[in-house]
């Protein structure tokens, strides 16, 4: 196996809830509740799951946009959750995102040039024309022209901003790219073509991905292994095409049960899950899918799982999880 070039290990985030006068703090936001994972050099690593499972926050969390209240980042032997902010923004220069919305990310009174060239001056690399070479490089590899530098975010398309994001992330040739459900604000045939980008860069320049998305379609086609999260903990994680072969977490069987297939002969069990995702701020006990949860017994209320190994490569957190193998 590769190089682990990312540890994660019992990373949280609370956001505290005040109230009143006096502004008093009155319970928290666990917005990601004790994840631990691995990513390995040159693989990409999907995160799923529903909106607000805290899957962006973990990506952000990685990149130190937000804090941690608790648990290690290891980035290359290096704990990035220990460094100074002074540190943290050098190394930044390893670690990028492309975000969800690029329009929102790009700032309207710089030309494309300007934006693309900002990493490079923050980061002290190379001189002016330096800079200028490697910027008109980036355009042409993401599938953009010389002249499209002097021009500004509001002329281009959706697509051709997401393709200025992914330009802006690789100006400083990281390691690392924290891909923030990078294709959901697009259409569908534009989304294939910046999948196909990703991959196409990620052979070219030995990248390594974590691919934040909530489509079950997009994450298959684009990564090597996949983490499902729900109400801020990983519930399952395992190689790709196991996921989808086998889905051991009713969760996740769930998910993939409403995945349409295009094929009209093709029959599947649909799995319905009843009820809301509970509050972050007042998570069950036990088991956070109880509550939803078909297959449920009396041990899930009362006892967090823990995402243990329950076969080669494929992790789960569920206790019934051999029970209730189709």
């Amino acid at each position: 196996m590769s190089n682990v070039l990312l540890k994660v290990n019992g990373l949280k985030k609370y956001f505290p809830i005040r109230q009143g006068m006096l502004n008093t703090q009155v319970g928290d936001v666990k917005a990601v509740d004790d994840v631990s994972f691995e990513v390995f050099e040159g693989e990409t690593l999907g995160i799923v799951g529903e909106s607000g499972c805290g899957k962006s926050t973990t990506g952000r969390l990685l990149m130190r946009l937000l804090e941690p209240t608790d648990g290690a980042i290891e980035f290359d032997g290096k704990m990035i959750s220990e460094l100074s902010n002074s540190e943290m923004r050098k190394a930044r220069r390893d670690i990028q995102m492309i975000f969800q919305d690029p329009y929102a990310s790009l700032n309207p009174r710089h030309s494309i040039g300007k934006i693309l060239e900002e990493p490079l001056i923050v980061h002290g690399m190379g001189n002016a024309k330096e800079r200028k070479k490697k910027v008109l490089e980036l355009l042409e590899i993401v599938g953009l022209n010389e002249y499209h530098a002097k021009r500004y975010p509001h002329q281009f398309s959706g697509g051709q901003r997401q393709r200025i994001g992914i330009a802006r992330a690789l100006m400083t040739n990281p390691r690392l790219i924290i891909a923030d459900e990078p294709v959901s604000a697009l259409d569908v045939s534009i989304q294939a073509q910046v999948l196909n980008l990703l991959q196409s860069l990620q052979k070219e320049l030995k990248l390594t991905y974590i691919f934040i998305s909530h489509d079950l379609g997009v994450v298959r086609h684009i990564s090597n292994r996949v983490g499902v999260m729900y109400l801020g903990r990983m519930v399952e994680l395992t190689a790709s095409e196991d996921l989808y072969a086998e889905p051991l977490h009713p969760y996740t069987q769930a998910l993939l049960s409403s995945v349409p297939v295009p094929d009209p002969t093709f029959e599947r069990e649909q799995i319905i899950i009843t009820g809301d995702i509970p509050s972050a701020s007042n998570p069950p006990s036990g088991c956070a899918f109880h509550t939803r949860c078909p297959f449920k017994k009396d041990v899930c209320s009362q006892v967090i799982p823990k995402l243990q190994e329950v076969k080669p490569g494929h992790s789960v957190a569920c206790h019934l999880y051999e029970a209730i193998q189709h």
